[in-house]
Protein backbone atom coordinates (compact mmCIF):
# COMPACT_ATOMS: atom_id res chain seq x y z
CA UNK A 1 0.00 0.00 0.00
CA UNK A 2 1.28 3.39 -0.80
CA UNK A 3 0.60 5.56 2.18
CA UNK A 4 0.49 9.47 1.76
CA UNK A 5 3.75 10.14 3.33
CA UNK A 6 5.26 7.84 0.67
CA UNK A 7 2.95 9.37 -2.25
CA UNK A 8 4.01 12.81 -1.18
CA UNK A 9 7.92 12.27 -0.73
CA UNK A 10 7.52 10.66 -5.05
CA UNK A 11 5.62 14.10 -5.64
CA UNK A 12 8.65 15.58 -4.66
CA UNK A 13 10.65 13.73 -7.05
CA UNK A 14 8.35 13.75 -9.86
CA UNK A 15 6.55 16.38 -9.16
CA UNK A 16 3.25 16.02 -11.86
CA UNK A 17 4.64 13.12 -13.49
CA UNK A 18 3.29 10.58 -10.75
CA UNK A 19 -0.05 9.54 -11.64
CA UNK A 20 -2.60 7.59 -9.11
CA UNK A 21 -5.65 8.39 -12.01
CA UNK A 22 -7.96 5.61 -12.28
CA UNK A 23 -7.38 5.17 -16.28
CA UNK A 24 -3.65 5.51 -15.67
CA UNK A 25 -3.54 2.90 -13.42
CA UNK A 26 -6.08 0.10 -15.45
CA UNK A 27 -3.44 0.74 -18.55
CA UNK A 28 -0.83 -0.28 -16.72
CA UNK A 29 -2.97 -3.28 -15.31
CA UNK A 30 -3.31 -4.98 -18.69
CA UNK A 31 -1.45 -7.86 -20.44
CA UNK A 32 -1.97 -8.71 -24.02
CA UNK A 33 -2.73 -12.08 -23.26
CA UNK A 34 -4.58 -14.35 -20.43
CA UNK A 35 -1.64 -13.65 -18.25
CA UNK A 36 -2.92 -11.11 -15.68
CA UNK A 37 -3.06 -9.85 -11.83
CA UNK A 38 -1.95 -6.88 -9.94
CA UNK A 39 -2.72 -3.52 -10.46
CA UNK A 40 -0.07 -0.63 -9.48
CA UNK A 41 -0.49 1.75 -7.05
CA UNK A 42 0.79 4.18 -8.93
CA UNK A 43 2.66 5.08 -12.57
CA UNK A 44 5.84 7.33 -12.74
CA UNK A 45 7.38 9.10 -15.46
CA UNK A 46 11.01 9.74 -14.84
CA UNK A 47 12.84 11.72 -17.69
CA UNK A 48 16.92 11.04 -16.62
CA UNK A 49 18.35 8.01 -15.42
CA UNK A 50 18.95 10.57 -12.10
CA UNK A 51 15.30 10.56 -11.40
CA UNK A 52 15.12 6.86 -12.11
CA UNK A 53 17.60 6.89 -8.82
CA UNK A 54 15.90 8.68 -6.94
CA UNK A 55 12.90 6.48 -7.29
CA UNK A 56 14.90 3.07 -6.74
CA UNK A 57 16.34 5.06 -3.39
CA UNK A 58 12.65 6.03 -2.58
CA UNK A 59 11.89 2.64 -3.01
CA UNK A 60 14.10 1.22 -0.50
CA UNK A 61 13.20 4.26 1.92
CA UNK A 62 9.87 3.35 1.76
CA UNK A 63 9.59 -0.64 0.99
CA UNK A 64 7.24 0.23 -2.22
CA UNK A 65 8.13 -1.99 -5.37
CA UNK A 66 9.63 -0.48 -8.80
CA UNK A 67 8.20 -2.87 -11.94
CA UNK A 68 9.55 -1.48 -15.17
CA UNK A 69 7.40 -0.66 -17.86
CA UNK A 70 8.19 -0.01 -21.92
CA UNK A 71 5.24 -0.58 -24.57
CA UNK A 72 3.87 -3.15 -22.43
CA UNK A 73 3.65 -5.69 -25.15
CA UNK A 74 4.88 -8.38 -22.87
CA UNK A 75 2.69 -11.67 -22.96
CA UNK A 76 3.72 -13.71 -19.63
CA UNK A 77 2.88 -10.79 -17.00
CA UNK A 78 6.38 -9.22 -17.18
CA UNK A 79 5.79 -5.70 -15.94
CA UNK A 80 2.32 -6.21 -14.20
CA UNK A 81 2.32 -5.07 -10.32
CA UNK A 82 1.33 -8.19 -8.93
CA UNK A 83 2.31 -7.15 -5.52
CA UNK A 84 1.33 -3.41 -6.11
CA UNK A 85 3.88 -0.82 -5.96
CA UNK A 86 4.92 1.75 -8.49
CA UNK A 87 5.01 1.63 -12.34
CA UNK A 88 8.14 3.14 -13.95
CA UNK A 89 6.65 3.80 -17.38
CA UNK A 90 9.60 5.10 -19.58
CA UNK A 91 7.62 6.71 -22.23
CA UNK A 92 9.94 10.00 -21.67
CA UNK A 93 13.35 8.59 -21.96
CA UNK A 94 12.99 7.46 -25.62
CA UNK A 95 16.27 9.35 -27.28
CA UNK A 96 18.64 8.54 -29.50
CA UNK A 97 21.91 9.32 -27.84
CA UNK A 98 24.79 8.51 -29.85
CA UNK A 99 25.47 6.81 -33.05
CA UNK A 100 28.82 6.00 -33.87
CA UNK A 101 28.67 4.51 -36.98
CA UNK A 102 32.17 3.45 -37.76
CA UNK A 103 31.83 1.44 -34.65
CA UNK A 104 28.50 -0.19 -35.76
CA UNK A 105 27.08 1.42 -32.39
CA UNK A 106 24.32 3.12 -31.25
CA UNK A 107 23.47 4.71 -27.41
CA UNK A 108 19.47 4.57 -26.38
CA UNK A 109 17.62 5.09 -24.36
CA UNK A 110 15.37 2.60 -22.45
CA UNK A 111 11.79 3.77 -24.00
CA UNK A 112 12.61 3.77 -27.73
CA UNK A 113 10.97 1.54 -29.63
CA UNK A 114 12.80 -0.35 -32.16
CA UNK A 115 10.87 1.35 -35.23
CA UNK A 116 11.68 4.35 -34.30
CA UNK A 117 15.27 3.35 -33.98
CA UNK A 118 15.39 2.17 -37.33
CA UNK A 119 13.84 5.93 -38.61
CA UNK A 120 16.70 7.29 -37.37
CA UNK A 121 18.98 5.30 -38.67
CA UNK A 122 17.98 5.08 -42.38
CA UNK A 123 20.81 7.84 -43.52
CA UNK A 124 23.24 5.65 -41.77
CA UNK A 125 23.35 2.50 -43.97
CA UNK A 126 23.23 1.30 -40.49
CA UNK A 127 20.27 -0.58 -39.10
CA UNK A 128 19.12 -2.44 -35.65
CA UNK A 129 18.14 -6.02 -36.44
CA UNK A 130 15.94 -7.42 -33.68
CA UNK A 131 12.02 -7.66 -34.79
CA UNK A 132 10.09 -9.11 -32.46
CA UNK A 133 7.14 -8.21 -34.57
CA UNK A 134 5.76 -5.75 -31.91
CA UNK A 135 7.05 -2.08 -32.11
CA UNK A 136 8.69 -2.76 -28.55
CA UNK A 137 10.96 -0.66 -26.51
CA UNK A 138 14.33 -1.17 -26.42
CA UNK A 139 14.56 -1.57 -23.06
CA UNK A 140 11.77 -3.79 -22.85
CA UNK A 141 13.19 -6.27 -24.98
CA UNK A 142 16.89 -5.93 -23.01
CA UNK A 143 15.24 -7.20 -20.10
CA UNK A 144 13.09 -9.64 -21.67
CA UNK A 145 16.07 -10.90 -23.91
CA UNK A 146 13.68 -10.37 -27.13
CA UNK A 147 14.37 -12.55 -30.28
CA UNK A 148 12.29 -12.63 -33.60
CA UNK A 149 12.15 -13.20 -37.35
CA UNK A 150 15.33 -11.95 -37.94
CA UNK A 151 17.07 -13.72 -35.16
CA UNK A 152 18.03 -16.58 -37.68
CA UNK A 153 20.81 -14.75 -39.06
CA UNK A 154 21.63 -11.61 -36.81
CA UNK A 155 20.73 -13.31 -33.35
CA UNK A 156 18.88 -12.15 -30.16
CA UNK A 157 18.89 -9.05 -28.11
CA UNK A 158 21.68 -10.81 -26.07
CA UNK A 159 23.89 -10.88 -29.16
CA UNK A 160 23.38 -7.69 -29.87
CA UNK A 161 23.24 -5.40 -26.72
CA UNK A 162 26.60 -3.92 -26.29
CA UNK A 163 26.39 -2.66 -22.90
CA UNK A 164 23.72 -1.26 -20.21
CA UNK A 165 23.61 1.59 -17.52
CA UNK A 166 21.22 0.42 -15.08
CA UNK A 167 19.76 1.68 -11.32
CA UNK A 168 20.15 -1.24 -8.83
CA UNK A 169 17.61 -1.62 -5.91
CA UNK A 170 18.92 2.04 -3.87
CA UNK A 171 19.73 3.72 -6.11
CA UNK A 172 23.15 2.74 -7.24
CA UNK A 173 23.91 3.13 -11.06
CA UNK A 174 26.41 0.98 -12.63
CA UNK A 175 27.67 0.95 -16.02
CA UNK A 176 28.14 -2.73 -18.14
CA UNK A 177 29.97 -3.82 -21.42
CA UNK A 178 32.54 -1.63 -23.47
CA UNK A 179 32.36 -0.21 -26.83
CA UNK A 180 35.16 -3.17 -27.54
CA UNK A 181 34.28 -5.96 -29.59
CA UNK A 182 35.26 -8.52 -26.89
CA UNK A 183 36.48 -8.95 -23.31
CA UNK A 184 37.49 -10.90 -20.57
CA UNK A 185 37.73 -8.77 -17.59
CA UNK A 186 35.27 -10.66 -15.05
CA UNK A 187 31.83 -11.66 -14.98
CA UNK A 188 29.44 -10.39 -17.84
CA UNK A 189 27.57 -8.40 -16.46
CA UNK A 190 25.40 -7.51 -19.39
CA UNK A 191 24.69 -10.76 -20.11
CA UNK A 192 23.51 -11.06 -16.65
CA UNK A 193 20.64 -8.12 -16.55
CA UNK A 194 19.28 -9.08 -20.54
CA UNK A 195 17.09 -11.48 -19.57
CA UNK A 196 16.39 -10.16 -16.29
CA UNK A 197 13.34 -8.85 -16.67
CA UNK A 198 13.68 -6.00 -14.06
CA UNK A 199 14.07 -8.09 -11.17
CA UNK A 200 17.84 -7.05 -10.58
CA UNK A 201 17.79 -3.40 -11.37
CA UNK A 202 16.73 -0.63 -14.19
CA UNK A 203 17.53 -0.03 -17.36
CA UNK A 204 17.97 3.74 -17.75
CA UNK A 205 20.56 3.15 -21.39
CA UNK A 206 21.37 0.39 -24.19
CA UNK A 207 24.27 0.26 -25.92
CA UNK A 208 23.22 -1.75 -29.36
CA UNK A 209 25.53 -3.60 -31.93
CA UNK A 210 23.85 -2.41 -35.10
CA UNK A 211 24.46 -4.24 -38.78
CA UNK A 212 25.23 -2.77 -42.23
CA UNK A 213 21.52 -2.44 -44.31
CA UNK A 214 22.03 -5.07 -46.87
CA UNK A 215 22.70 -4.74 -50.46
CA UNK A 216 19.53 -6.52 -51.60
CA UNK A 217 16.66 -8.43 -50.42
CA UNK A 218 14.88 -11.28 -51.88
CA UNK A 219 11.62 -12.98 -50.19
CA UNK A 220 9.76 -15.58 -50.99
CA UNK A 221 6.42 -17.58 -49.74
CA UNK A 222 6.50 -21.45 -50.44
CA UNK A 223 3.32 -23.75 -50.13
CA UNK A 224 3.91 -27.52 -48.38
CA UNK A 225 1.93 -30.57 -48.88
CA UNK A 226 2.25 -31.02 -45.31
CA UNK A 227 3.35 -29.49 -42.03
CA UNK A 228 6.17 -32.32 -41.68
CA UNK A 229 7.61 -30.82 -45.19
CA UNK A 230 7.58 -27.62 -44.56
CA UNK A 231 9.36 -28.15 -41.01
CA UNK A 232 11.69 -30.52 -43.01
CA UNK A 233 12.77 -28.38 -45.64
CA UNK A 234 13.59 -25.24 -42.79
CA UNK A 235 15.56 -28.35 -40.82
CA UNK A 236 17.41 -29.26 -44.34
CA UNK A 237 18.41 -25.70 -45.16
CA UNK A 238 19.83 -25.12 -41.85
CA UNK A 239 21.81 -27.63 -42.00
CA UNK A 240 22.86 -26.99 -45.34
CA UNK A 241 24.35 -24.06 -44.14
CA UNK A 242 22.36 -21.36 -45.86
CA UNK A 243 21.66 -18.22 -43.92
CA UNK A 244 18.08 -17.09 -44.48
CA UNK A 245 17.96 -13.60 -43.23
CA UNK A 246 13.93 -14.52 -41.74
CA UNK A 247 12.43 -18.03 -42.35
CA UNK A 248 8.32 -18.17 -40.70
CA UNK A 249 6.20 -21.17 -40.66
CA UNK A 250 2.75 -20.88 -40.91
CA UNK A 251 0.15 -23.73 -40.53
CA UNK A 252 -2.75 -23.87 -42.29
CA UNK A 253 -4.84 -22.05 -40.07
CA UNK A 254 -3.07 -19.50 -39.31
CA UNK A 255 -3.21 -18.72 -43.24
CA UNK A 256 -6.76 -18.76 -43.64
CA UNK A 257 -6.70 -16.15 -40.60
CA UNK A 258 -3.83 -13.94 -42.71
CA UNK A 259 -5.76 -14.35 -45.74
CA UNK A 260 -8.64 -13.04 -44.66
CA UNK A 261 -7.32 -10.06 -42.09
CA UNK A 262 -4.57 -8.61 -44.65
CA UNK A 263 -6.20 -9.66 -48.16
CA UNK A 264 -3.77 -11.84 -49.13
CA UNK A 265 -4.49 -15.35 -51.20
CA UNK A 266 -1.77 -17.74 -50.28
CA UNK A 267 -2.87 -21.13 -50.74
CA UNK A 268 -4.68 -23.07 -47.57
CA UNK A 269 -1.96 -25.29 -47.31
CA UNK A 270 0.76 -24.80 -44.45
CA UNK A 271 3.59 -21.90 -45.61
CA UNK A 272 7.19 -20.83 -45.11
CA UNK A 273 8.09 -17.05 -45.64
CA UNK A 274 11.80 -17.16 -46.11
CA UNK A 275 13.93 -13.82 -46.73
CA UNK A 276 17.42 -13.61 -47.86
CA UNK A 277 20.06 -10.71 -47.41
CA UNK A 278 23.07 -9.91 -48.80
CA UNK A 279 25.14 -8.76 -52.10
CA UNK A 280 23.24 -9.54 -55.48
CA UNK A 281 25.40 -12.10 -56.85
CA UNK A 282 25.26 -13.88 -53.48
CA UNK A 283 21.77 -13.90 -53.21
CA UNK A 284 21.05 -14.81 -56.37
CA UNK A 285 23.00 -18.43 -55.42
CA UNK A 286 21.20 -18.58 -52.27
CA UNK A 287 17.89 -18.59 -53.69
CA UNK A 288 18.83 -20.82 -56.23
CA UNK A 289 19.66 -23.73 -53.72
CA UNK A 290 16.74 -22.31 -51.53
CA UNK A 291 14.26 -23.19 -54.89
CA UNK A 292 15.65 -26.60 -55.61
CA UNK A 293 15.46 -27.64 -51.96
CA UNK A 294 11.95 -26.53 -51.45
CA UNK A 295 10.94 -28.40 -54.24
CA UNK A 296 12.44 -31.78 -53.61
CA UNK A 297 10.08 -31.11 -50.26
CA UNK A 298 7.49 -30.65 -52.38
CA UNK A 299 6.69 -26.61 -52.19
CA UNK A 300 4.47 -25.51 -55.63
CA UNK A 301 4.19 -21.99 -55.90
CA UNK A 302 7.26 -20.48 -54.78
CA UNK A 303 7.02 -17.05 -55.08
CA UNK A 304 9.73 -14.44 -54.80
CA UNK A 305 9.02 -10.58 -54.31
CA UNK A 306 11.96 -8.01 -54.97
CA UNK A 307 10.00 -5.08 -55.04
CA UNK A 308 9.84 -3.40 -51.81
CA UNK A 309 6.22 -2.94 -51.37
CA UNK A 310 5.54 -6.43 -52.18
CA UNK A 311 8.18 -7.64 -49.29
CA UNK A 312 6.14 -5.27 -47.03
CA UNK A 313 2.71 -6.37 -47.79
CA UNK A 314 3.93 -10.03 -46.72
CA UNK A 315 5.85 -8.98 -43.49
CA UNK A 316 3.14 -6.79 -42.90
CA UNK A 317 0.75 -9.70 -42.66
CA UNK A 318 3.21 -11.35 -41.16
CA UNK A 319 3.18 -9.18 -37.93
CA UNK A 320 -0.22 -8.61 -38.11
CA UNK A 321 -1.00 -12.78 -37.46
CA UNK A 322 -1.61 -12.49 -33.88
CA UNK A 323 -4.44 -10.12 -34.96
CA UNK A 324 -5.62 -12.08 -37.90
CA UNK A 325 -5.90 -15.14 -35.52
CA UNK A 326 -7.56 -13.18 -32.47
CA UNK A 327 -10.26 -12.23 -35.44
CA UNK A 328 -10.64 -15.58 -36.93
CA UNK A 329 -12.65 -16.12 -33.77
CA UNK A 330 -14.20 -12.64 -32.40
CA UNK A 331 -14.07 -11.89 -29.05
CA UNK A 332 -11.65 -14.68 -28.13
CA UNK A 333 -9.26 -13.81 -25.56
CA UNK A 334 -5.65 -16.11 -26.47
CA UNK A 335 -3.25 -18.24 -23.78
CA UNK A 336 -0.05 -17.17 -26.36
CA UNK A 337 3.24 -19.48 -25.29
CA UNK A 338 5.99 -20.32 -27.04
CA UNK A 339 8.85 -22.94 -27.19
CA UNK A 340 12.24 -23.36 -28.40
CA UNK A 341 14.46 -27.15 -29.27
CA UNK A 342 17.25 -27.94 -31.24
CA UNK A 343 16.34 -27.87 -34.86
CA UNK A 344 16.70 -31.61 -35.26
CA UNK A 345 13.95 -32.09 -32.92
CA UNK A 346 12.03 -29.00 -34.75
CA UNK A 347 9.24 -31.41 -36.95
CA UNK A 348 8.53 -34.08 -33.47
CA UNK A 349 7.66 -30.88 -31.97
CA UNK A 350 5.41 -29.49 -33.97
CA UNK A 351 3.47 -32.17 -34.80
CA UNK A 352 3.19 -33.56 -31.59
CA UNK A 353 1.88 -30.25 -30.82
CA UNK A 354 -0.52 -29.58 -33.83
CA UNK A 355 -1.82 -33.42 -32.69
CA UNK A 356 -2.62 -32.24 -28.75
CA UNK A 357 -3.82 -28.90 -29.70
CA UNK A 358 -6.62 -30.73 -32.21
CA UNK A 359 -7.37 -33.09 -29.39
CA UNK A 360 -8.35 -30.05 -26.86
CA UNK A 361 -11.37 -28.67 -28.96
CA UNK A 362 -9.98 -25.19 -28.69
CA UNK A 363 -8.52 -23.61 -31.77
CA UNK A 364 -4.54 -22.85 -31.71
CA UNK A 365 -2.97 -21.87 -34.90
CA UNK A 366 1.00 -22.48 -34.44
CA UNK A 367 3.44 -20.39 -36.47
CA UNK A 368 6.90 -19.26 -35.55
CA UNK A 369 10.57 -18.51 -35.86
CA UNK A 370 11.28 -22.17 -37.22
CA UNK A 371 14.93 -21.45 -38.31
CA UNK A 372 16.20 -20.97 -34.61
CA UNK A 373 13.74 -24.14 -33.68
CA UNK A 374 11.14 -21.31 -31.93
CA UNK A 375 7.31 -21.29 -32.46
CA UNK A 376 4.14 -20.50 -30.75
CA UNK A 377 0.53 -21.34 -30.08
CA UNK A 378 -2.03 -18.86 -30.23
CA UNK A 379 -4.61 -20.71 -28.02
CA UNK A 380 -8.06 -19.26 -28.63
CA UNK A 381 -10.64 -19.31 -25.56
CA UNK A 382 -13.98 -17.96 -24.90
CA UNK A 383 -14.19 -15.25 -22.30
CA UNK A 384 -17.33 -16.48 -20.94
CA UNK A 385 -16.45 -20.35 -20.94
CA UNK A 386 -13.87 -20.38 -18.26
CA UNK A 387 -12.96 -24.45 -18.63
CA UNK A 388 -11.45 -23.32 -21.81
CA UNK A 389 -8.63 -21.15 -20.21
CA UNK A 390 -8.23 -23.92 -18.21
CA UNK A 391 -7.59 -26.43 -20.90
CA UNK A 392 -5.57 -23.91 -23.09
CA UNK A 393 -2.96 -23.10 -20.04
CA UNK A 394 -2.82 -26.73 -19.71
CA UNK A 395 -1.59 -27.12 -23.50
CA UNK A 396 0.64 -24.91 -23.00
CA UNK A 397 1.74 -26.23 -20.08
CA UNK A 398 2.34 -29.46 -21.78
CA UNK A 399 4.20 -27.65 -24.73
CA UNK A 400 6.96 -26.30 -22.63
CA UNK A 401 7.33 -30.00 -21.13
CA UNK A 402 7.40 -31.27 -24.38
CA UNK A 403 9.85 -29.15 -25.21
CA UNK A 404 12.61 -29.62 -22.71
CA UNK A 405 11.79 -33.66 -23.46
CA UNK A 406 13.29 -32.78 -26.61
CA UNK A 407 16.27 -30.94 -25.08
CA UNK A 408 14.89 -27.36 -25.80
CA UNK A 409 12.93 -24.69 -23.17
CA UNK A 410 9.88 -23.58 -21.77
CA UNK A 411 10.77 -19.71 -23.87
CA UNK A 412 12.63 -18.98 -27.00
CA UNK A 413 11.58 -15.47 -26.16
CA UNK A 414 8.63 -14.31 -24.41
CA UNK A 415 10.33 -15.16 -21.13
CA UNK A 416 9.28 -15.88 -17.64
CA UNK A 417 7.60 -13.18 -16.38
CA UNK A 418 5.11 -15.10 -13.58
CA UNK A 419 3.34 -16.70 -16.14
CA UNK A 420 5.75 -19.82 -16.82
CA UNK A 421 6.99 -19.46 -13.16
CA UNK A 422 5.91 -22.71 -12.52
CA UNK A 423 8.23 -24.56 -15.10
CA UNK A 424 11.95 -22.76 -14.17
CA UNK A 425 12.55 -25.88 -11.39
CA UNK A 426 11.73 -28.19 -14.65
CA UNK A 427 14.21 -26.58 -16.79
CA UNK A 428 16.86 -24.97 -14.71
CA UNK A 429 17.05 -27.44 -11.71
CA UNK A 430 19.13 -26.45 -8.41
CA UNK A 431 20.51 -23.74 -10.99
CA UNK A 432 17.00 -21.62 -10.60
CA UNK A 433 18.23 -21.40 -7.22
CA UNK A 434 21.51 -19.74 -7.77
CA UNK A 435 19.15 -17.10 -9.48
CA UNK A 436 17.12 -16.47 -6.04
CA UNK A 437 20.98 -16.15 -4.17
CA UNK A 438 22.02 -13.74 -7.05
CA UNK A 439 18.17 -11.82 -7.13
CA UNK A 440 18.69 -12.20 -3.03
CA UNK A 441 22.54 -9.99 -3.32
CA UNK A 442 21.47 -7.22 -5.37
CA UNK A 443 18.03 -6.96 -4.16
CA UNK A 444 17.61 -8.19 -0.71
CA UNK A 445 14.09 -6.35 -0.29
CA UNK A 446 12.82 -7.87 -2.94
CA UNK A 447 11.47 -4.34 -4.54
CA UNK A 448 12.91 -4.68 -7.82
CA UNK A 449 9.79 -6.48 -10.09
CA UNK A 450 8.73 -8.94 -7.61
CA UNK A 451 6.91 -11.79 -8.22
CA UNK A 452 8.44 -12.89 -11.63
CA UNK A 453 11.57 -15.12 -12.96
CA UNK A 454 13.26 -16.30 -9.48
CA UNK A 455 12.18 -18.77 -6.43
CA UNK A 456 9.91 -17.76 -3.73
CA UNK A 457 8.11 -15.39 -6.18
CA UNK A 458 4.75 -17.91 -6.48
Amino acid sequence: MLTKPALSALHSILGDRVSVAAAILSEHAQSESLVSGGSPDAVAFPRTTAEVAALAAWSTAHRVPLIGWGAGTSLEGHALAVAGGVVVDFRDMAAVIEVRPEDRLVRVQPGLTREALNRELRTTGLMFSVDPGANASLGGMAATRASGTTAVRYGTMRDNVRGLEVVLAGGEVIHTGTGAPKTAAGYDLTALFVGSEGTLGLITELTLKLHGQPEAVMTAVAAFPTVGAAVDCVIATMQMGLTPARIEFLDIDTVAACNAYSQLSLPLAPQLLVEFHGHPEGLAEDVARFRTLAADFGAEGLDWAERQEDRTRLWAARHAAYRAILASRPGAKAVVTDVCVPISALAQAVEETRADIAASGIPGPILGHVGDGNFHAILMVDPARPEEAVTAKALATRMAQRSLRLGGTITGEHGVGFGKLGLMQAEHGAGWQVMGAVKAALDPLNLMNPGKVVPGQG
